[in-house]
Parts: C-alpha cells; structure tokens; sequence
C-alpha cells in the first residue's frame, strides 16, 4: 500500500486547557505512523469559514452538522482575537483511517455514560453534551480533535491549509499583555532519544512542561544540521575542556605510570596530560554533537554540513513571565542522576547527554538559539506540496 499524508488539528480550546500532550501521547502510541511535520497556527475567518463549508458539504442533512459549525465559530477569531490551534501532520500507510480509530467518532445521540471507555482521545477530551428538556438539541460540543476520514478529504483540505500557511510566520502572537517587559519566551528541544521508537514520552514531556501555565506559541519537527548542531552546542565546547581536561589528565598519567612504572617529568606530564585531556573533551562535544544531529563532525563539504540531520527532534516556543526559569524548574538538573524529583530529566533522563530535552538558559540564549534553528520557518506546508499533487 502506498505511503500517504494526513492530518490531526488540536482544536484552540483543547491547546488552551493544555491538553495538548495528552493528545500527543495517545496519537504517538497507538498508530504506526511517522510524525513529519507540526506547527501552531491562528486562524482567520476566511480560513475557518472555508474549512467549515468542507465539512459541510460531507455531513448527512438529517444530523446536527456540529462539526462544520464549530469550526466557523471557535478555529476563526472570536473578540478580534485569533487563537492557537495545533497541526499534526502524519505520514504512512492507510493514514486517515488510523487517525480517524485513534481520534474517535462523533456521538450525536444520548448514550449511557458508563458506555465512554476513554479508549480514543474523543472520549477523553471531548464532549457532546444535550438538552435535558429536548434530547435533540445539543448544549455543548467540543470535539478536540479534527481528523479526515478519507483521503479524498485529506488531499483537499491540506490542500486548502498550505495555501493559508503560505507566507505566514511559525510563531503565533495573539496575546497583548497587561506589561509586556514581565514575558520571556524560551526555546524546548524534545531531544532525538525520544523519538527512536513510538512512544508516548514526548506528549508526556510536554504534559509535565504545561503544569508551568505557560503557552505554547510555535512548534515544528526539526532535523538539525550538522552546521545547526556545531554553532547551537558550540558555547558548550570550552566549558567541557576547562572541566574534564585536568580530570581525564590526571587519571590519563596515572595509568602510564603505572603501567610503564616510571614517575613522569612535571614538563612531560602536563604536556602529555593536556594533550589527552583536550582530547577526550572533544570527543564528548563530538558525541553530543553526533547525538542531536546523527552526523560526526569531521572532513564535511559545505553541502553536507548543511543538510537536514538525520535524527529527529521537536522545538517549542513558551511564552509568558518568567518563562525561562519556569521551564528549567520543570526541566531539571543537566544530570538527570542529580535532577529533583518530578522533573522531566529525572523521569526520562539516561545521563548529562541523554537527558531529555533542552531549554534555554536565558533571554538572550533563547534569541541566540531560535535564530540558529530558525523558529520562524516550517516546513510543514513544503511537505504537503511535495506529497499531495
């Protein structure tokens, strides 16, 4: 069977209440499929007013048409304000119908409340609530999730959502704060460790972040360079020479010493000694090097530096105050051994490299990293150009 896309929207009130990575979690664990693309995106009325007429045209007459009309009313602007909603872009075999299992369906009759079983993420998240008076007429409905059924009617609409993408920035500002000088944004890397097989640790990873209470306003799947990954962790070369140099050094001379039995000159010593210890300090920025774009450094073409890594990640951007040291609370220490207890690191965390995910230290780390991993641009609207003709 072919290989094809489709999508998942994470409605605004679902991204809103940070359910986000509970939605994650289910999608990533329970469907065979690879997640390519993700991106936070507001949408405007024209936007919202063409997706619902999509949705329907394809709803049966003689049923409460709660989707199409949802869509018009809470994806578009409400107040003059655009909200978040969250796209998931997926690729694989028979994706529609996976995703539509997983996602659930729409009840649009009263059932029994033991019959929710909690099993697809409509169960969890959603709700369908009816008049007590008039069993015909809904209350409340909130889908949180959207999801093709087909493939006819993925290739239309991502069709329809890459033409809106089009020209647009990755980073959705919809919120004018009481005092804009309290926020801080700062840039999360979910790390490739979490990305090796189908999981629900990256959802859970950002469930945990969300206890913060900030907001997520950009997201994208990501592939770091080699040149990405040399200029991003290049800060952290000197710092591993300065601390492990004299350590490696020290027990470098001590096994030649004890091995060839000689007491080494205080000339030789350091000589020899500095030289290994340098040595074995590149090599761990190597390593992380490798670690987070799958690429050694070495004798590269300016072409290879530059091409997409080949490992995974996924970066978001969180705003609000005092984002930065929020996020390193929930985070935790580099090493997850010494990380506090609840901390990201010390659930998921293996060592000081891989350990989880990265945050950014500061401010002025944040406008340094996003400019590396160019925040701002997504991919995910080339990916659908290049696969939905």
């Amino acid at each position: 069977m072919n290989k094809t896309l489709s999508y998942v929207f994470v409605t605004p009130y679902t991204v809103a209440k940070s359910r986000t990575g509970g939605v994650l979690s289910r999608l990533l664990s329970r469907v065979d499929l690879e997640l390519v693309g993700a991106r936070m995106f507001a949408a405007d009325n024209e936007f919202a007013k063409k997706y619902a007429d999509i949705l329907r045209s394809r709803e049966r007459s003689d049923q409460p048409m709660l989707l199409s009309d949802y869509a018009e009313k809470h994806i578009a602007p409400s107040g003059g304000r655009p909200h978040r909603t969250l796209m998931l872009l997926f690729y694989g075999e028979n994706p529609c119908e996976k995703l539509t299992n997983i996602c659930g369906h729409i009840y649009t009759k009263n059932i029994d409340i033991e019959a929710f079983t909690g099993e697809t993420i409509r169960d969890t998240y959603s709700d369908l609530i009816f008049s007590e008076e008039n069993p015909e007429e809904v209350r409340y409905f909130e889908p949180a999730v959207f999801t093709p059924r087909n493939q006819n009617e993925a290739s239309i609409e991502l069709k329809m959502i890459a033409d809106f993408l089009d020209g647009k920035d990755n980073l959705v500002e919809n919120v004018v704060y009481p005092d804009p000088s309290k926020i801080e944004r700062t840039l999360v890397i979910i790390k490739p460790d979490n990305w090796k097989h189908s999981s629900s640790r990256p959802g859970a990873i950002i469930d945990m972040f969300s206890r913060t209470g900030l907001r997520i306003i950009g997201v994208k799947i990501h592939r770091l360079s080699l040149a990405q990954a040399l200029e991003f962790y290049g800060p952290v070369e000197p710092i591993l020479k300065e601390k492990l140099t004299p350590i490696f050094a020290k027990k470098a001379l001590e096994v030649l010493e004890k091995e060839f039995q000689l007491n080494m000159s205080e000339e030789l010593s350091t000589t020899l000694g500095r030289s290994f210890g340098e040595e074995y300090a590149k090599d761990q920025f190597n390593q992380i090097v490798e670690f987070m774009s799958g690429k050694r450094p070495g004798n590269h073409t300016e072409e290879e530096l530059q091409k997409p890594g080949d490992v995974m990640c996924m970066i978001l951007v969180y705003e609000g105050e005092n984002a930065v040291q929020k996020i390193r609370d929930v985070l935790g220490a580099t090493d997850p051994s010494k990380a506090a207890d609840g901390t990201v690191r010390r659930e998921f965390g293996s060592n000081v490299m891989v350990n989880t995910a990265h945050a950014s230290d500061s401010t002025e780390s944040y406008e340094r990293e996003q400019g590396i991993v160019k925040i701002n641009d997504n991919s995910v609207a080339s990916i659908i150009r290049e696969h939905i003709r």
